[in-house]
């Protein structure tokens, strides 16, 4: 694998990050708990983290860093806001919503460590994806219990 091909590895890794990032920063809009803002806040950042980390290593790389989220990400922000109008447990609606991006970033990282891809950046990928595994059992959890209350 050449640098142009790590470089768009790394690169779509960084749109889904910043997907992520805005994603959960909507999400804080819509939520009510407490609870649920702070966790929001948390994986927001923590996402903006691992993007910034995945941009140092397209600079290593020779490449430019991805900037912004995709045109996915921003219809599936859309879809949360206008979820969270429209239906009394805003709350839930947020984890849905969560648990849908995060299932999405699950796919885009499992499919960047199919690819050859060097050591370092391998490594690095990996230790992200075990953070997005992480994430999306939290949100799963907590989007079930949200649930039961919400019956």
């Amino acid at each position: 694998m050449d640098n142009s091909d790590v470089v768009n590895v790394l690169n779509d890794l960084i749109e889904t990050c910043k997907d992520g990032e805005y994603g959960f920063n909507t999400c804080i809009e819509q939520a009510k708990a407490t609870e649920l803002k702070n966790l929001f806040r948390l994986r927001a950042t923590e996402c903006r983290a691992s993007a910034e980390e995945l941009a140092r290593l397209v600079l290593e790389y020779g490449g430019h860093a991805q900037v912004g989220g995709s045109v996915a990400g921003a219809v599936h922000r859309g879809w949360v806001t206008l979820r969270a109008a429209v239906t009394s447990h805003d709350d839930l609606t947020a984890l849905e919503e969560c648990e849908r991006g995060e299932d999405a970033a699950k796919a885009r990282y499992a499919e960047a460590l199919e690819k050859q891809l060097p050591g370092e950046v391998h490594d690095v990928i990996t230790r992200q994806y075990q953070g997005v595994l992480s994430n999306h059992a939290e949100i799963k959890a907590l989007r079930e219990r949200f649930r039961r209350i919400a019956v």
